[in-house]
Order: structure tokens, then sequence, then C-alpha cells
């Protein structure tokens, strides 16, 4: 499981420095590369295995105020699917996994930053967010790992290529 990442700053795009951007990116997506490219050749003597992505609703939807982040986030996608291509003769799958809005500590403060950003209250900005979710809740770690481990698995064996939403539905909502 390649789970590089950070957030990045929550600012309009020509407000966000270069640094701040390819930080953002080195972090997000050169993570990414670097983790799978150790983890080919050990998958492949191994006979095969899975590699599953981390990337976010930000790499299906895009965010405002946070071009870094979704860049890197689709970028992780369009990678998920050529190493898949590559990988699979090899007996290696690879998938990407797109959660949305995850409970806890990081979610919150780029809420917080974001609503303090567009000057709302966090609870209001929190409201808005879930008006968005058909299912109206957040995502919990729990449910990521339980996804994780279904396509690691054998009952994944014929899930390749794939950047799967986990999301209670926002992107249907978008």
């Amino acid at each position: 499981v390649n789970n590089a990442g950070i957030s990045g700053p929550t600012l309009p795009a020509e407000e966000l420095s270069l640094e701040d951007w390819q930080r953002t990116i080195a972090v997000n997506l050169d993570g990414h590369f670097l983790c799978a490219r150790r983890a080919i050749p050990l998958l492949r003597d191994a006979g095969g295995g899975s590699i599953v992505n981390m990337s976010s609703i930000g790499g299906r939807l895009g965010y405002a105020k946070r071009a870094a982040y979704a860049a890197a986030k689709w970028g992780i996608v369009g990678f998920t699917k050529t190493l898949s291509i590559e990988l699979g003769p090899l007996g290696i799958r690879v998938n990407a996994i797109q959660p949305g809005m995850v409970e806890g500590p990081r979610v919150e403060r780029v809420m917080r930053e974001k609503a303090e950003s567009i000057g709302i209250s966090y609870e209001t900005l929190q409201d808005r967010a879930f008006q968005r979710i058909s299912m109206r809740r957040g995502v919990t770690a729990d449910d990521i790992a339980a996804l994780i481990l279904f396509l690691v698995s054998d009952s994944g064996r014929n899930i390749s290529g794939q950047a799967i939403p986990i999301d209670g539905d926002q992107t249907s909502l978008g």
C-alpha cells in the first residue's frame, strides 16, 4: 500500500508558491513512484502480488483551492493505470483507492483552513460537505482498510487498473 501524502496548502492557484506546488507533488506523486519502484522487483520475484495506491476523490473531482493536491492525486490515477498495464503480465495487480472525506484530524485541519479562507465557520463548511455526500457521513480508516484487504485478497484477483472511490457517494453529487 502506497500511502505517501500531504494535504498541501489551501490557496487559490495564483497564490500558490512554486515551492509549495513542488513539495506537494513530490510527496504525493513522487512518493508513490519511489515506493512502487522498490516494490516491483520484490513482487516480480515473489511471482505476483498487488499494489494499492492511495489517491483521493480529489483525483476524480478536483478541489477548489487545492490545485497541487488534486493534480498529484489525478497523477496517481494515471500512474496506477500505467503500472497495471505494465505489470499485469507479471501477475501484479495495481489499483488506486480514492477516499472521500476521511474522518479524523487531518481532514478537520484542512476544512478549518478552508473555512477560514472563505470566511465561514468550520461547522457551516462541514454541514455543506455532508450535503454533497448522499450517505451524509465521512469515511473511516476501517472502511478504507476493508477495501484494501479485499483488493489484495484472492477475492480481488481480477481487479486491476481501477481507481475506486470510497466516499459515501460523494462522487455522484460532486
